[in-house]
């Protein structure tokens, strides 16, 4: 007898071991009939999740803190048992912006502390000008690209909520955005970055992974309650997805993953640049230039797919930075419990053992994240609109 599941997702590649599970036959051999659902934006995703259209998401990680804080919408406990990837975004801006950047910078352009302080000076040149505010894309307040961007942007003294403009837009369309000149970047999980530079209508500014080292990017995430009713159903689909992830981080596999990722019914674009993203080679320029990144995205490899809830205490700091919650103990105790690596631990056997690989963040600006002292992590930072 099997189990059946609905599980919803958006065109990402870290949606991939979601995908593996099901099109390689390792959720059936779990005993679970799993129906992938496509859906364009992470309001339908979470909304769906929330109640009960969804057994189980392919969600950004910040969603399933929030939800469960009730912060943005209503509340729903949520937790994560399983990270379907780490790193993985990317900013991607404008050949103007990008020309832009580069003349005003002042040292290595894959530095972001450099291009953040360049970003500075073109803002200040623009506002001198009375040019209109840069607009930067991303894909859900609630989210890492949000965060990420503006852990970027104001370590180069750039006030994200008073210096440019931050819009919410689906993935999918962030290329066309681009293209249309209805914002000049955006921050998106791959593959849309690489599309935009292949079609010729961006540069690959960074890869998240020079902004943070290890980044919670999204999670397989499940209702509180549904995961309190059915134990087993989830330990064998984070079984699934474990299998799934360990074999999309077999080179030899990795022609195959991109095909079936590649289907239109799945991500729908072409298979060697989804290739591209799992290998972490990318073209970065419209004129071909390439950079190479083992840290572009991890997700079954170096531990990424055991929740750690220093991670869910990094968002929400950034959620406090910013102005959408006040600090409380409390909710931070909610957020970190959010991430379960006991839920992961139980269904993969490892009770007891101590992880492979700690969740360092590993910003590139500021001291390191302590998970125990928010606090004093906020107050390090001269950029924000954070609330005691």
């Amino acid at each position: 007898m099997t189990t059946p599941l609905h599980i919803g997702f958006i065109p990402l590649v870290d949606a991939a071991a979601l995908i593996v599970a099901v099109d390689k036959g390792f959720a059936a051999a779990e005993g679970l009939d799993v129906t992938l659902v496509r859906e364009v934006s992470w309001s339908n995703i979470r909304d769906k999740l929330n109640i009960g259209l969804f057994d189980a998401a392919h969600l950004l990680a910040p969603v399933a803190i929030a939800s469960s804080l009730g912060l943005g919408h209503v509340k729903v406990p949520i937790v994560a048992p399983f990270n379907l990837g780490l790193n993985g975004n990317a900013i991607t801006v404008s050949p103007e912006l990008h020309a832009a950047i580069m003349s005003e910078r002042e040292g290595d352009g894959l530095d972001p502390m450099t291009t953040a302080r360049a970003l500075a000076r073109v803002v200040a040149r623009r506002r001198r000008i009375g040019a209109d505010p840069l607009t930067f894309g991303m894909t859900f307040p609630f989210s890492t690209h949000n965060y990420q961007l503006r852990f970027w942007m104001a370590a180069g003294g750039v006030d994200p909520d008073e210096d440019v403009r931050l819009v919410v837009l689906p993935p999918p369309y962030m290329v066309d955005s681009l293209a249309n000149g209805h914002v000049d970047a955006f921050c998106v999980g791959a593959p849309w970055n690489s599309v935009a530079v292949d079609l010729g209508v961006g540069h690959i500014l960074h890869f998240v992974s020079d902004i943070l080292e290890r980044a919670a990017e999204k999670v397989l995430a499940v209702r509180q309650n549904w995961s309190e009713r059915n134990p087993d159903v989830l330990a064998a689909l984070i079984r699934a997805a474990s299998r799934a992830a360990e074999f999309i981080e077999r080179q030899e596999n990795r022609a195959e993953v991109a095909r079936l990722l590649a289907q239109p019914e799945r991500i729908g674009v072409e298979a060697e640049v989804i290739q591209r993203t799992l290998d972490g080679r990318l073209k970065v320029s419209p004129g071909g230039d390439r950079r190479e990144s083992r840290r572009y995205l991890l997700i079954g490899r170096e531990g990424a797919a055991r929740p750690d809830p220093a991670q869910a205490a990094w968002l929400y700091a950034q959620m406090v930075r910013w102005g959408q919650t006040a600090m409380r103990p409390d909710a931070l105790r909610t957020a970190m419990g959010v991430f379960q690596p006991n839920l992961y631990d139980a269904a993969m056997g490892l009770q007891g053992r101590t992880p492979d690989a700690t969740d360092a963040i590993g910003a590139f600006a500021g001291p390191a994240f302590d998970p125990t002292d928010i606090t004093s992590h906020l107050k390090a930072f001269k950029i924000g609109h954070w609330k005691s």
